[in-house]
């Protein structure tokens, strides 16, 4: 993509015509662009503004300096070609300058008259000059000076990829297509993360889930081994034992509602706050907490007990549900055969656990 430097010529005016227009025509030449020739004259206050826009809007600032200081304002006593060389250089422009030699100068003098060289302000002028050379500058005695230091310098100038220029529209790609892919992409982009993030999310409430379940069957082997022997007058008259899964899951109800060591409380629900309550609190399925109000005491289902009831009656639905298919399925299979030898099907009743009356 070809760029074009816009360039703006700073000087002296009418002493200058001739080397600004041999300059004009060198960046022309070279396949850019000038700015600020003709436009403006030093000493114009109130376009000084403008002129600073234009600085700042062009690529490369480029002074020539012949003989004179140019018009004086009033209140820096600076002049407005050394003004416009000091912004440039301030704001941090890219800048050359091509600066007449004092043998061209003199020439010019005899040629032309001494109005072409400094009265009023020469030893400004002198320290002007000084400033110019000590940066980037170059001499020159005619316009082909001017011309070559020109084109060597934008040849330098256009290679610097930092530099923006100006582009033909016709070599400016239409972005919209690829602005319009980048959003899709964008859009995907983000679809694809937040559907990654619930996936994350429901793996890790699965991994609970799985963790959780694993901990409650293993919880269910223990309790399963710890006997409870239930005295004779809570169960009809001969001492039981029962295992403390069974007491537990038997009496839920009575133990999420919650037992008491109150001395009101009946001989069924103190054994359980004093024999069952106490084991389950060790494994975390009970709490034993301080009633407002009153003396006693109360133990009920923690939250993990709770969790860990509802874990065994999903198990106790589903196997209902399985042996359920498995006799349908049994009796759907056996349904063309003949009704005389097909065998009576009996419901047996469910073994029932001793717990304690409450």
């Amino acid at each position: 993509m070809k760029r074009k430097l816009q360039v703006f010529i700073s000087s002296t005016y009418s002493d200058l015509l001739e080397e600004r227009q041999a300059a004009v025509s060198a960046i022309l030449k070279s396949g850019h662009i000038p700015a600020g020739m003709e436009l403006f004259t030093s000493g114009d206050r109130s376009q000084m503004s403008t002129i600073k826009e234009w600085i700042d809007e062009s690529d490369v600032y480029m002074l020539i300096l012949g003989g004179r200081y140019g018009s004086v304002e009033k209140t820096s006593g600076i002049s407005y070609t050394e003004l416009e060389y000091d912004y440039a250089q301030e704001q941090g422009k890219p800048s050359f300058a091509v600066v007449i030699t004092e043998s061209a100068l003199e020439a010019k003098i005899c040629s032309n008259g001494t109005r072409w060289g400094e009265k009023e302000n020469p030893k400004e002028l002198s320290l002007f000059r000084e400033k110019v050379l000590s940066n980037i500058s170059s001499f020159f005695e005619d316009h082909k000076d001017i011309k070559l230091c020109v084109h060597e310098s934008l040849a330098d100038f256009a290679a610097n990829r930092d530099l923006k220029g100006w582009v033909s529209a016709d070599e400016i790609i239409d972005t919209k297509p690829l602005f319009d892919e980048i959003k899709k992409l964008s859009d995907e982009n983000k679809a694809l993360k937040e559907t990654i993030a619930n996936l994350e999310r429901r793996a890790a409430t699965v991994n609970k889930q799985d963790v959780q379940s694993e901990k409650f069957t293993e919880l269910q082997k223990v309790l399963n081994k710890i006997d409870i022997k239930i005295p004779a007058n809570l169960a009809d008259g001969e001492e039981r034992t029962v295992d403390l899964l069974s007491l537990f899951f038997k009496n839920k109800e009575a133990i999420v509602n919650g037992v008491t060591n109150s001395g009101q409380a009946s001989e069924a629900e103190s054994f359980m706050y004093h024999n069952v309550c106490p084991k389950l609190q060790v494994h975390g399925l009970t709490i034993n907490e301080k009633v407002s109000g009153v003396r006693y005491r109360r133990s009920c289902v923690s939250a993990l007990g709770n969790a860990f009831l509802a874990q065994m009656e999903r198990k106790i639905v589903l196997a209902e549900k399985k042996t359920e298919a498995a006799e349908e399925k049994t009796l759907n299979s056996g349904e063309n055969e003949p009704l005389v030898n097909a065998p009576t099907k009996k419901k047996v009743a469910r073994k029932a656990k001793i717990t304690p009356k409450a």
